[in-house]
């Protein structure tokens, strides 16, 4: 075992997890507590009775060196409960990451492996999540842009010698999580430390960072609970997430009724500790009258709207060898219900997720769907076929999808209007129009125009696909070819509008 278990020892002996000993559990009634164990730390209603002594030293420094760590530890549960430095930080021998601190063996990190020593069903729940995989993004195509793209690899460091690039150190792995490097003596490669990336790859072999949205040495649940606590990482041009949030009416709610919203309590269940607004917390993890806390954040979710073609969730789930690959769609959106429920009524809910499908439908088959076949085809037709971003067409579908398209299914997931039509769906038609189809007709001339066999027989598969597309009932109003009805709606619709202002 990581850590020193002398304490955790007796709890099981009693039947009690230290989670359950916080939550003010009691043993079982057929539970004896024998004078055999009296050496042990005693457990009291609410935690340990008595503090290790490692722990004891350590605070005593600590109080001197690090007097904001202590002062937050001093108001956590875990100080109430006794739990302290040592509990968590203490290494074996062999740990890939153990350090000599002050006689004491210790590792810097504590990874969920560890946190689940008390805390089993949150970490078991959390490691199944796409959360906790976040740090499998290496190697994507967001590190080519990180990599090569925006960087070089003049970061260089003791675990990499060859260098590494600063985008990627200070930009990426500072949300997904990058996989920790431990150097001689226990200490961690500063290219990989700090990072409380939420798919930490950790020395342990665990993925995942606790502390990611637990912030330590407080991990106040409140702060968890917080819609600002998620903007670390869901913000900006491809998962505006947070900005999505404080547009929409539940973000409008929570800005008006921060001071009642009762987020320090305990038991936080939505309907009867607070009901004046929802959190992101609120929606994808927190309890409701029907459903226990989740920290899969993935069990309410009824689309995975990261990819360029949505897709249901199991599905991706499936691909990363997740358990939730076995909980069908339905059951997520359910249980995503069951929290609407407690502020709007059925057909309410039923209606909303009609319009939301609908949009997550019009830009798979109007967009995502053509332009990824667009792109298979363009990439032989290119002069460097194997390396992305090199041409307009790259650039232009990449930010079709990857951010405009993102942005609009997301908006539509969450009510907020302004990022599903102008930062999204407008974003998306004008790119397709404007950057990618003009883009395609260069390729495929410049693929003519080459003398590479290869690459003109491309371009003449491209070039017919180009015309299907455009051609087709979505698109063909931008060859001049729109439906005869259509068009008469549209002076119909003009002649109202004409009639309602120009007065």
């Amino acid at each position: 075992m990581k850590r020193k278990t002398y304490v955790l020892g007796f709890l099981a002996c009693c039947g009690l997890s230290l989670a359950a000993v916080m939550a003010g559990s009691s043993p079982p009634a057929s539970t004896t507590v024998t004078a055999a164990l009296a050496p042990a730390a005693v457990a009291g209603p609410f935690g340990l009775a008595t503090m290790s002594d490692e722990s004891i030293e350590c605070i005593e420094c600590h109080k001197k060196e690090s007097p904001a760590l202590y002062q937050m530890w001093g108001e956590s549960k875990h100080h109430g409960a006794n739990v302290g430095c040592f509990e968590c930080h203490a290494a074996e021998r062999d740990d890939p990451d153990v350090m000599n601190h002050y006689d004491q063996r210790i590792s810097i990190i504590v990874s969920p492996k560890d946190c689940a020593r008390c805390h089993e069903a949150e970490v078991e729940e959390f490691i199944g999540s796409h959360h906790a995989k976040g740090g499998r993004i290496l190697g994507s195509l967001d590190n080519v842009l990180a990599e090569v793209v925006e960087g070089n690899r003049a970061f260089v460091t003791p675990g990499f010698p060859e260098g590494n690039s600063s985008a990627a150190v200070n930009g990426c792995w500072q949300c997904h999580g990058s996989q920790v490097k431990v150097l001689p003596g226990g200490t961690l490669d500063p290219a990989t430390w700090p990072n409380t990336g939420i798919g930490r790859i950790n020395p342990d072999g665990s993925e995942g960072s606790c502390s990611a949205c637990h912030s330590r040495h407080t991990f106040s649940a409140e702060q968890a609970r917080h819609p600002d606590n998620c903007g670390k990482c869901h913000i900006g041009p491809d998962h505006p997430q947070k900005e999505i949030y404080e547009e929409s009416k539940h973000g409008i709610a929570f800005r008006a009724n921060m001071d009642k919203m009762n987020m320090d309590s305990s038991k936080w269940v939505v309907g009867e500790d607070y009901w004046h607004a929802p959190t992101c917390a609120t929606c994808h993890m927190s309890a409701t009258k029907n459903q226990p806390i989740t920290h899969d954040i993935g069990m309410r979710i009824s689309w995975n709207n990261r990819p360029d073609i949505s897709v249901r969730p199991e599905v991706s789930d499936a691909k990363m060898g997740l358990p939730g690959a076995n909980v069908p769609w339905q059951v997520r959106r359910q249980n995503m219900h069951d929290v609407c429920l407690s502020c709007h009524n059925q057909g309410w809910i039923d209606n909303f997720y009609m319009q939301y499908d609908s949009l997550v439908h019009l830009y798979n088959d109007k967009f995502a769907k053509p332009g990824k076949a667009l792109y298979a085809l363009a990439k032989p037709a290119k002069e460097l076929p194997t390396v992305g971003f090199t041409h307009d067409v790259d650039w232009a579908w990449w930010e079709l999808w990857h951010h405009e398209g993102r942005r609009a299914r997301h908006g539509a997931s969450m009510m907020g209007p302004d990022y599903t039509h102008w930062h999204g769906t407008y974003d998306v038609a004008k790119t397709f129009y404007t950057h990618y189809v003009p883009a395609l007709r260069e390729l495929i001339e410049e693929a003519h125009e080459s003398g590479d066999e290869a690459r003109s027989k491309a371009a003449d598969a491209l070039a017919v696909k180009l015309d299907e597309v455009l051609n087709s009932d979505d698109h063909k109003w931008f060859l001049g070819k729109m439906d005869p009805a259509e068009v008469a709606r549209r002076k119909e619709a003009a002649k109202e509008f004409k009639a309602r202002y120009d007065k």
